[in-house]
């Protein structure tokens, strides 16, 4: 199974490095110096991790056989994907693969059905999950604890606690909440 791990940004110096956008929780095993990662869009050949740094906070990549600024800047915006056993769980019980969250069902502490995970967003800030709803709109959440405080993988769910406001609720009963939030004002 293929996972995205990181996506090139802009070079960096005149000697082929890349900054990047990491997008796993365990850049030190598939970032590392020797690996082999596909691309999205695709290239002949994949590419291989000469070296890896940290500079200013932001990693930076170089890979074998891009030796200046224009073929490092002829990467950019360009997925890295690793090839991942689809058996191999993150060591830490409370993160996830994206696949793991892909066609789960989504519901409200109470019980209510909010719709199914599409995909699994990464804009900068936090994740988001991407629920088509019931009524075929969609729905993102944010994937945070005080939010998501339930996935159950064995179960094939997710449960929410949205706040107000999130799932686009409207009429008497969410206004009545609203101004109660607001303190009758």
């Amino acid at each position: 199974m293929q996972l995205v791990v990181a996506r090139i940004g802009r070079a960096h110096g005149i000697k082929g490095e890349v900054t990047v956008e990491v997008r796993t929780d365990e850049p030190e095993s598939r970032l590392a110096p020797g690996a082999v990662l596909a691309t999205d869009p695709p290239r002949p050949d994949p590419l291989t991790i000469e070296r890896g740094r940290v500079h200013s906070g932001r990693l930076l990549l170089r890979f074998e056989g891009v030796q200046d600024r224009g073929a490092a800047e002829a990467l950019r915006n360009t997925l890295l994907i690793a090839e991942v056993d689809p058996d191999e769980q993150p060591e830490d019980p409370e993160e996830f693969y994206d696949h793991q969250l892909v066609d789960l069902d989504v519901v409200t502490r109470d019980g209510t059905a909010v719709g199914r995970v599409e995909e699994v967003a990464h804009p900068p800030g936090q994740d988001l999950l991407v629920v088509k709803r019931e009524d075929g709109s969609e729905a993102l959440i944010p994937f945070v604890t005080e939010i998501v405080p339930e996935v159950d993988l064995e179960a094939q769910r997710i449960v929410i606690e949205p706040p107000p406001g999130l799932l686009g609720e409207t009429g008497p009963r969410a206004d009545a909440e609203r101004e109660a939030e607001d303190g009758g004002r």
